[in-house]
């Protein structure tokens, strides 16, 4: 072995004869102003990937309120169909009236004929209602509405003012 690269003992103290005492050390770790700067890069991105987020959580709960009323559609159109008149007990239509996020789904009818449009303060016309649970980030009583025109017979799907920046490209 080289007696260079092998550690020595003299007068009991061990060194390393490669080393000299005089050379700077070699950097080790972050500086505090390095690992200030990263956290005020992580703070900016998480300033604008929250909200963002926070939008994309509140679009799949209006996804699913859509999902579940398209899921009745098809037996509502056949009541109406085959009774003449738009169905208000929902349960007997048999889909799913409710969801994680969606608290109930209500059908709704007015005798006038056309119905009137939707104005989102409960006027009616033949139409199913998804009402949101308070908890979902939407003000208490917040609605999606799938509404049936009988003479085109084709849907179509309102919201609230707070409720359309998060309505499926469809719906808008």
């Amino acid at each position: 072995m080289n007696s260079s690269t092998i550690l020595s003992h003299s007068n009991g103290h061990i060194s390393c004869p490669n080393v000299n005492p005089k050379t700077p050390r070699k950097h080790r770790g972050f500086t505090l102003i390095e690992l200030m700067i990263v956290v005020a890069i992580i703070g900016i991105l998480a300033a604008v990937a929250i909200p963002a987020y926070s939008d994309y959580l509140k679009r799949g709960k209006v996804s699913e309120a859509i999902g579940l009323l398209a899921g009745l559609k098809t037996p509502a159109e056949e009541w109406y169909g085959s009774k003449g008149t738009w169905h208000t007990n929902i349960s007997q239509l048999g889909g799913k009236t409710s969801g994680k996020y969606v608290s109930n789904i209500e059908a709704k009818a007015c005798s006038s004929d056309p119905p009137p449009a939707y104005d989102g303060h409960g006027t009616c016309g033949r139409q199913l209602e998804a009402t949101f649970f308070d908890r979902t980030g939407f003000p208490k009583g917040e609605v999606v509405i799938l509404s049936y025109d009988s003479t085109h017979r084709t849907w179509s799907c309102l919201g609230s003012s707070v409720l359309t920046t998060y309505l499926p490209t469809g719906c808008k």
